[in-house]
């Protein structure tokens, strides 16, 4: 992974998620058009920023999350809100949820754009043929399940969706 000289902004915060942020994460995701079916506030981690430098003001301001299947973790849900863009928080997001995977990594994305972005971190395209066989248990058939949804986009509706793999020494 390429590392940055990217820092955390003074009035931001990046932290585990907590009950209360269910909504704020909610809000992101839907302003991204991402997915909004599998959102587990538990398995996110947020960016809470104070612009004006009053604590009672902080707000999140980019989220993502690592979700957790028998064999496998996908990076999913990064948003960072537009008016929070170009500062290196998604790239601090991502490099922090890298950090804290402990299984092989995958995550899709839509177009070419956020392949390239990915990719700067070590992950690689990879196709739907070369996703690995997850054991047949009912929690890692589920994350096949859900690539095999956007393949099925892929193919007929022409999504743009990139499957990709974390290989850091790629």
């Amino acid at each position: 992974m390429n590392q940055s000289n990217i820092s955390l902004p003074p009035e931001c915060v990046l932290r585990k998620a907590r009950s209360g942020d269910q909504w704020s994460i909610r809000l992101l995701v839907f302003s991204a058009k991402l997915d909004p079916t599998q959102l587990n506030w538990q398995q996110f981690w947020v960016i809470e920023c104070d612009a004006y430098g009053g604590q009672s003001l902080r707000h999140l301001v980019a989220c993502g999350q690592l979700r957790n299947f028998s064999g496998a973790q996908e990076l999913g849900s990064l948003v960072v809100a537009s008016a929070w863009r170009g500062r290196g928080l998604g790239t601090l997001l991502t490099q922090h949820l890298i950090s804290t995977a402990t299984q092989p990594l995958y995550l899709e994305c839509l177009g070419q754009g956020l392949a390239e972005f990915y990719n700067r971190f070590g992950f690689v395209p990879i196709s739907f043929a070369d996703l690995p066989q997850f054991p047949k248990t009912k929690v890692s058939s589920a994350l096949k399940d859900k690539f095999r949804f956007s393949q099925l986009a892929k193919k007929l509706l022409r999504v743009p969706v990139v499957f990709m793999e974390y290989r850091p020494n790629s």
